[in-house]
């Protein structure tokens, strides 16, 4: 017998009466203000869409959670919910003590109850949720680099929601989408997750679904976060609107859903599962590698392309929810039409274009066949991602003090401004030291702000469809990587190591840096009394070296040539 989707959800806010006299109650609370991230976690924990939580996880749950995929009480729940704060927040804060929650606009959304404060094994996290610690993982990045060191875990009192002013009339929280259902007379729901735009192999695939277990289509597309260098979710959203009258009205509705996504295949899919059964569906499209993050740093998948659908099967009964697992669905050309893989007869001829093959089409403004998507999304797309000659992009130069980057980055900006049609910027270290960073040392955490200030203004350079040339030392690895994902969002970001010698920059050492470093005059200088991690993925490696620097500056012109940001 099917579960009856009616009977709503608990949800942790309190009335509107209570809410008013808590707002001004906080006002003597320490605030927390929350990460984006945090902010969708809230927003789920608060409207039930995190049934069963009733906050973020105490350590024991965690603990519980990462080793068993269970609360401590036996419950089913795969994903650690935490709060994860900065060292320094963390020492102002005891067990027993109530702290406000505020979105960046310091709006008062929830209070939280501490009941513990604890500082996580992240290794063995990323080892058991992600399947292991490779900082290749989005989220194991994100756990390692990004995450505060410590958890904080408790009870909450919601607030308010958070405001969206986007979609208004799309978001709904599982009991408004339970109150839809109930309203329509809908008894059998089948969820669609995704975060990528429709195309016809999606709307084959979400027919099929409904088809097989006779039930209603809930579109549920993720519009919270996403895996770094996906489409953003306004272009979705209307590549979504631009394909739902492709969709009988009667029996589909489009939702969004404001969830962080972990990438975390298996344990996502269940998890998935479980937050659409606190939306009210009935049944849940698992397909292939579902929610998996792409390839690890030995090139191979993460996760297998149907584990995830093994794992929903071993916890199907108790997720409470039906599992529709659907292979990689194909065009068939003799058929004129979308079959899945293991259905396709052996001599037929099979038709596919991946999502690396789509977005090379869209960089280089070549055709995408009818049979692969809709005009009308491929339109949309066209307008977010022009041809790679239209857009911003970045070149981040990086390498030793005196390695020759900023001479490189001067000529650079000439030949560039000389081919013209775009602006170009040059964000030099002197001139950002100077414009933008005066304030800061040289320690690896004033370091790190900086490159992050070049990043964001260099992300919004690209966003604007303008060329940003930047030279800073940048000698860390996962700082230069936070930059790329900033800035790949809106345009292309091309890693230039210039990898000139210590022996040779030091040769060179025109502003007598180096000299005063060996002598310890200069704490923590770069290559001397601090590491450099040189790049091992860079879209160019040039070494100055008896090399003129007009012949340095060419070859980044033809990397860019190569790359089609601009035009041969």
């Amino acid at each position: 017998m099917l579960p009856q989707p009616h009977a709503p959800v608990p949800e942790l806010y309190v009335s509107y009466e209570s809410a008013a006299k808590l707002k001004i109650e906080a006002g003597d609370l320490p605030s927390w203000d929350l990460t984006a991230r945090q902010v969708c976690d809230l927003e789920l924990l608060m409207n039930g869409g995190f049934n069963p939580l009733k906050g973020f996880l105490s350590e024991e749950d965690y603990d519980s959670v990462v080793e068993t995929m269970r609360l401590k009480d036996g419950s089913l729940w795969p994903m650690p919910i935490t709060l994860d704060v900065s060292e320094k927040f963390a020492d102002g804060i005891n067990e027993g003590q109530d702290i406000a929650l505020r979105d960046p606009e310091g709006v008062i959304l929830a209070i939280l109850s501490v009941t513990d404060k604890w500082v996580p094994n992240k290794a063995r996290e990323a080892e058991k949720v992600f399947g292991a610690d490779d900082a290749a993982h989005p989220a194991v990045n994100y756990l390692h680099n990004v995450a505060g060191p410590v958890y904080l875990g408790g009870p909450i009192t919601g607030i308010q929601q958070p405001v969206h002013y986007d979609y208004r009339a799309r978001r709904d929280t599982p009991n408004e989408l339970r109150a839809f259902f109930r309203k329509m007379g809908w008894r059998r729901v089948v969820a669609f997750q995704t975060r990528n735009p429709l195309h016809r192999a999606h709307q084959e695939l979400t027919f099929r679904a409904a088809k097989e277990a006779q039930a209603n289509l809930l579109i549920h597309p993720v519009v919270g976060m996403t895996k770094p260098g996906d489409i953003d979710h306004f272009t979705r959203v209307r590549c979504y609107e631009a394909v739902l009258d492709k969709y009988p009205a009667a029996t589909t509705h489009l939702s969004l859903l404001n969830l962080a996504m972990r990438m975390a295949g298996p344990r996502e899919a269940v998890w998935h599962g479980l937050i659409r059964k606190n939306h009210g569906c009935t049944h849940f499209i698992v397909g292939r590698d579902h929610a998996g993050p792409g390839k690890n740093s030995a090139g191979e998948d993460f996760y297998g392309p149907y584990d995830a659908q093994d794992l929903f099967k071993e916890h199907a009964d108790e997720i409470g929810i039906e599992m529709l697992d659907f292979k990689h669905m194909v065009y068939v050309q003799e058929r004129a039409e979308y079959q899945p893989i293991d259905e396709v007869e052996k001599d037929a001829t099979v038709l596919n274009i991946s999502g690396t093959e789509l977005r090379r089409r869209l960089q280089e403004g070549l055709e995408i066949p009818e049979w692969f998507s809709f005009p009308e999304v491929v339109e949309e797309l066209r307008r977010t991602k022009p041809p790679r000659s239209k857009q911003g992009f970045t070149v981040f130069f990086t390498g030793l003090s005196g390695s020759g980057k900023s001479t490189i980055a001067n000529a650079l900006m000439v030949k560039l401004m000389e081919m013209g049609g775009r602006p170009v910027t040059l964000l030099d270290g002197d001139i950002v030291r100077k414009n933008l960073s005066s304030e800061l040392g040289f320690s690896k955490e004033h370091r790190d702000l900086n490159i992050r200030r070049i990043g964001y203004v260099a992300s919004e350079i690209t966003k604007n469809g303008g060329i940003a040339i930047c030279a800073p030392i940048a000698p860390y690895t996962a700082t230069r990587r936070a930059v790329r994902e900033d800035i790949e969002s809106f345009g292309a970001f091309v890693e230039v190591h210039v990898a000139t010698s210590l022996e040779e920059c030091e040769r060179r050492d025109r502003k007598g840096l180096y000299k005063l470093a060996r002598e310890g005059k200069i704490k923590e200088f770069t290559g001397i009394s601090d590491p450099y991690e040189a790049p091992t993925q860079a879209e160019l490696v040039v070494d100055t070296e008896g090399q003129e620097v007009d012949f340095c500056a060419q070859q980044v012109i033809l990397k860019l040539e190569q790359m089609g940001l601009i035009a041969a």
